[in-house]
């Protein structure tokens, strides 16, 4: 392997994996890597972009010679393990040889995936587990995903049970093979093409079953009780085992309406499509905000099948998505890829592409099982990887699908096989003999590009000693596979990720930005940074002056509430150009920390702090906008934060036409709301006392409060009163911290001047931070 290209991580997990598997090693929205083993799942984050609890980071640097120039990449781990118990017992819901589940002798994690963001209370991601048992069950974090605990959350095979006792109709048998679910696969968050976004949870949790069909679930959140999910439709396929199951991405069809599909692989080797298309439709609003949307499903199977039952059973099950609306279903069977284009391709019909032997270890065989398949948009390439620790690389894959061998290419299944051994021998830290096999159970991409993770572990078949599962260790590998960065790859990236970033999406920053903060790291800084502050740079209009809010005129009521929470989310999460300003306001900061000269620091902070003013100036707006269509439902408790609001649009630097609407709002407020003297003074004051002298404080400065007497309070990001409790939540992208909302504070540690309902609803509705958009964090 050439010096030139870096290992970025060696993370030794001493647990055995699953059987091999593309769905081993994966991404979620939250930008965390999901590692599944027999026992355990882990669930790591790297570092980059996440300013919080840095002390507890992992790293694990290969290379010590060359530890000064290539920085190694930290992680924050966390774990769920799972106990060897049989909730199910199949044999009690049918006696027929049919329903017997052989994977109960010694229970097992057999697969899980990421639910996509934006799905649990905490606008985060769930965990969707199956056993060998065939039980599913959901996962989700209670205060820190990233190094804190995560619970079950729902048994879904309990609510499927449940759900089939009704279908009086079918035989014991059947409805038990229905609820005996093998393959799981969760969609990703639905694209209407509406702005702002609406703020609601759209993806479908699909269970392909024994029982030939294929149960769609919807997870409900609740506030103060414990989720559930709930039953949307069931689709019958074939009479054979639902053995793999795969989401494509949501393609909008027109304003307000998108389709997606989901491939169903069968044991007989086959492949059905069902086409899945929703539609928004807006319910009818109990006040004047409206915003809330109901989605409407039409499911319908496709014919023909891609690909017709041939006895071979599916080793592998993916999408390949590219720009210009290719999508490729791509099929693997023992030595063979099956490619088969639906949409965007200049070719067509079913290509078959034939593995071979990369000669790497003794182990070496074509017909491995595959590992991970990752299509790397850049070079129109595929990347396969076996079990076996090899590569095999298909050139072209939109226009011509060819698998290409040759040494001389830099991208051939030879070359990358001998750069992947290379790097099992230096991780490992011995001697590997031809009889060591580097066997890969999960393979992913890290940046969309040349650094590829995986996972694998040393082994020597010909050693038929028994080895026990403690005695197992596996590695977690980060490492550029081919040199493929340059200034101009970089720019082009980093363009890219700021003009084209989609709050429908649901992805968290530091997963949007994974590859663009690796490749800043790569030392080209000081040569690159000027070019990307010009990129950074706001010059786009302010989106937030066409926001709209229809006036309110009645009382206080809870749909009232209800409906401005959500409004408040939609807005303050929605707009795609407010998004692209906390990406560029991440990537302004990631260059100031790791700038090489003063002078390059001071221009990354002015940048940055442009940046973050076109961030505070749209929320001030939004804000400004609520409340002034709610003033009659406003009481004398909502005023402190009203004059807040309004003290702060009017600072220096304000644009005129904010400030113009926050003297307007004042003075609707204090003709309109019933106020007393004495609180009169009190609002126009600003009263805040000092938690440890009870001297007064005066509203100066937005992100810290200073007394007399010294004592530096910081102030919610949110609301921007002083924080003068332990019981608040913090930001892990810039470590702001701000109130807890009131569904997860049971001792309501607000201040008083705080109580306001609108403040209530405010913080509620801020499930991510203001001003970067990543996720929030509990310690207490």
């Amino acid at each position: 392997m050439s010096l030139k290209l870096p290992i970025y991580t060696a993370l030794s997990v001493p647990t055995t994996t699953t059987h091999p598997s593309i769905r081993c090693l994966q991404w979620s929205g939250d930008g965390q890597v999901l590692l599944c083993t027999k026992s355990a799942l882990y669930i790591l984050t790297p570092d980059p972009g996440i300013n919080f609890d840095t002390p507890s980071v992992i790293k694990a640097p290969m290379d010590k010679e060359r530890s000064n120039t290539t920085e190694p990449l930290g992680w924050f781990r966390t774990m769920i393990e799972f106990e060897k118990l049989i909730l199910h017992q199949w044999p009690l819901d049918s006696q027929d040889w049919g329903a017997v589940s052989l994977g109960s002798l010694d229970v097992v994690l057999r697969a899980a995936t990421f639910s996509p963001s934006n799905v649990n209370g905490g606008a985060g991601c769930v965990i969707a587990a199956i056993n060998s048992n065939t039980e599913v069950t959901l996962w989700g974090a209670v205060k820190n995903h990233l190094r804190g605990e995560w619970i079950k959350l729902v048994d879904v095979t309990a609510y499927l049970k449940d759900h089939l006792t009704t279908q009086v109709s079918t035989s014991p048998l059947s409805r038990t093979l229905q609820a005996q679910t093998i393959c799981i696969a969760w969609s990703r968050q639905t694209d209407f093409g509406i702005a702002p976004t609406p703020n609601l949870d759209g993806s479908l949790l699909a269970a392909g079953n024994r029982g030939g069909s294929v149960i769609f679930l919807k997870y409900v959140p609740t506030f103060g009780i414990k989720p559930a999910v709930a039953h949307a439709q069931t689709i019958s396929i074939a009479d054979k085992w639902i053995t793999h199951l795969v989401w494509s991405s949501w393609t909008m069809v027109e304003l307000g309406k998108c389709e997606a599909y989901l491939a169903c692989g069968c044991s007989d080797g086959s492949v059905t499509l069902i086409r899945i298309v929703r539609n928004l439709d807006p319910i009818v609003s109990a006040t004047n905000f409206g915003g809330e949307f109901d989605i409407q499903t039409l499911y319908d199977v496709q014919s023909p099948k891609p690909v017709q039952s041939d006895k071979q059973g599916i080793t592998a099950l993916t999408w390949v998505e590219g720009s210009g609306g290719v999508l490729i279903l791509a099929v693997c069977k023992p030595g063979i890829v099956h490619l088969w284009p639906l949409s965007g391709c200049s070719w067509s019909g079913i290509r078959l592409i034939h593995l071979q032997t990369q000669k790497v270890s003794v182990g070496s065989s074509s017909l491995s099982a595959p590992s991970g398949v990752v299509y790397v948009p850049r070079q129109d390439v595929l990347l396969v990887s076996l079990q076996d620790g090899s590569f095999h690389v298909i050139h072209h894959v939109s226009s011509d699908p060819i698998l290409v061998n040759e040494d001389s290419e830099k991208l051939s299944s030879a070359h990358l096989s001998r750069t992947v051994r290379s790097v099992l021998v230096k991780s490992e830290a011995g001697e590997m003999k031809w009889s060591d096999v580097g066997r890969i159970s999960g393979m992913s991409s890290y940046d969309s590009s040349s650094t590829v993770a995986w996972v694998h572990e040393a082994c020597r078949p010909a050693d038929y000693s028994y080895k026990h599962d403690a005695r197992h260790n596996s590695m977690l590998v980060v490492a550029q596979l081919w040199d493929d960065i340059t200034e101009e790859t970089i720019l082009e990236d980093i363009l890219e990720v700021v003009t084209s970033a989609r709050t429908a999406s649901g992805y968290a920053p530091i997963h949007v930005l994974r590859s663009v903060f690796l490749q800043l790291r790569s030392g080209v800084m000081s040569q690159v940074y000027q070019h990307v502050l010009a990129i950074l740079h706001p010059t786009f209009p302010d989106e937030s002056t066409n926001i709209f809010i229809p006036m309110w005129s009645g009382i206080l009521t809870e749909e009232l509430r209800r409906e401005c929470r959500s409004s408040l989310a939609r807005h303050l999460y929605g707009w795609d150009p407010l998004l692209s300003l906390r990406l560029r306001l991440a990537i302004a900061d990631y260059c100031w920390k790791f700038s090489a000269s003063p002078k390059a620091q001071e221009e990354c902070g002015q940048v940055a702090q442009l940046l973050l003013n076109a961030i505070s100036h749209r929320i001030q707006r939004t804000l400004i906008r609520h409340l002034a269509a709610i003033v009659g439902a406003l009481t004398s408790n909502d005023i402190p934060f009203v004059m807040r609001i309004v003290v702060q649009s009017s600072l220096p630097g304000s644009p005129p036409d904010l400030s113009a609407e926050a003297q307007e709002l004042s003075n609707r407020v204090m003709s309109t709301v019933p106020i007393d003297a004495q609180s009169m003074e009190t609002f126009h004051g600003f009263e805040e006392f000092c938690p440890a002298c009870n001297t007064q404080v005066q509203l100066q400065q937005l992100t810290s409060a200073v007394c007399p007497n010294g004592h530096v309070w910081a102030r919610c990001s949110i609301t921007s009163f002083i924080l003068a409790t332990p019981t608040v939540r913090t930001c892990i992208g810039c470590s702001r911290k701000a109130f807890m909302p009131h569904s997860q504070d049971s001792q309501y540690h607000l201040p008083t001047s705080a109580r306001g309902w609108f403040v209530q609803e405010l913080l509620e509705a801020a499930h991510h931070c203001l001003f970067c958009g990543n996720s929030f964090v509990n310690l207490i």
